[in-house]
């Protein structure tokens, strides 16, 4: 096992909870039409988020995906007033104006959420480019699916960040399918590391369900990017637990398959991991989880208690 001390196993342990937990809440306010609208749930990609951002500073940048939930809460991010914003009011991040599919908090260095598959890698090419123009240490994390990455823009970004050796880490979270498409069958290469090939740039395959191998990886590239080296790709390989969003009954997959991922849960095989190695008790395990049900359950009632957006803010916060 990679060494990792008390305090940081924690530290993963809680904020891999904390996803799970709100997903799942999610799920369950959509239920009741609670929670409205798109709604694109991380929960199995916990280790994703968690390790690679755990290896940046906080006054790095994120950049996420439709699906970024995970991300805004590893980066920081509050969860009364991220459920608050998913639950539209106007006590969220965003004021209630960006929902679910464009959750951002500038405060936290995460430059938001995006409903068009691959329209992040713009914003986080953009922004290491500004990094590099103000003479800063710091890195962009560029978060997209293996479905973007059938895209133009992921080749003109790629490009373009490797002529300029710009400090971008461009992480791809492989959940096998890109909506209900394998990437088996829409990628004509299997190796998706071969991808960055053409741009003479590095890249490297990681467990994704392995939160302890994704942060050695990825503080290994942020290094790379912050030493002025430039970008690279890594290829995160995990899988989503719901479907692509709530009306999605998931048929394109077996349930032998989906067992299959279950068994690899990346909270219950680290905090075993932790418990073997006696770097974790299995009483802290149970209490972190209860502390973590609490905060979600306070959430929830801020987000419910909180006000809706007043019809005359409309115009405010809009920018062209």
């Amino acid at each position: 096992m990679i060494e990792i001390s008390h305090d940081d196993a924690l530290y993963y342990l809680k904020q891999m909870m904390q996803i799970r937990q709100f997903e799942d809440k999610i799920m369950d306010l959509l239920s009741q039409n609670i929670a409205q609208g798109g709604s694109h749930l991380y929960a199995g990609e916990e280790a994703i988020a968690v390790g690679t951002i755990a290896a940046i500073r906080p006054d790095d940048y994120i950049v996420s995906t439709h699906r970024g939930h995970g991300h805004s809460i590893a980066k920081g991010g509050k969860l009364p007033e991220l459920m608050a914003e998913i639950l539209g009011k106007a006590t969220g991040v965003c004021k209630g104006k960006g929902g679910s599919l464009h959750l951002a908090d500038v405060s936290t260095g995460n430059l938001g959420a995006n409903g068009i598959v691959g329209g992040g890698m713009g914003i986080g090419t953009g922004a290491g480019l500004s990094i590099k123009m103000r003479k800063t240490d710091q890195v962009m994390l560029c978060f997209f699916g293996d479905g973007a990455l059938n895209l133009g823009i992921f080749h003109e970004c790629l490009n373009m960040a490797a002529v300029w050796k710009l400090p971008v880490v461009y992480i791809c979270e492989n959940n096998l399918y890109g909506m209900s498409v394998s990437v088996k069958r829409a990628c004509a290469v299997q190796d998706l590391t071969k991808r960055a090939l053409a741009y003479d740039m590095p890249s490297q395959s990681v467990d994704g369900m392995d939160v302890l191998a994704v942060n050695e990886a990825a503080s290994h590239w942020v290094e790379y990017a912050r030493g002025g080296k430039g970008p690279s790709l890594l290829i995160c390989n995990a899988y989503r637990y719901y479907g692509h969003s709530r009306s999605d009954p998931r048929n394109y997959r077996t349930k032998e398959e989906e067992q299959e991922w279950h068994d690899r849960d990346p909270i219950k095989a680290f905090s075993q991991r932790c418990v073997k190695e006696n770097i974790l008790s299995q009483p802290e395990v149970e209490t972190l989880e209860q502390e973590v049900a609490a905060e979600i359950e306070q959430a929830v009632k801020f987000a419910i208690d909180s006000p809706w957006p007043q019809p005359e803010e409309l115009y405010e916060d809009v920018y062209a």
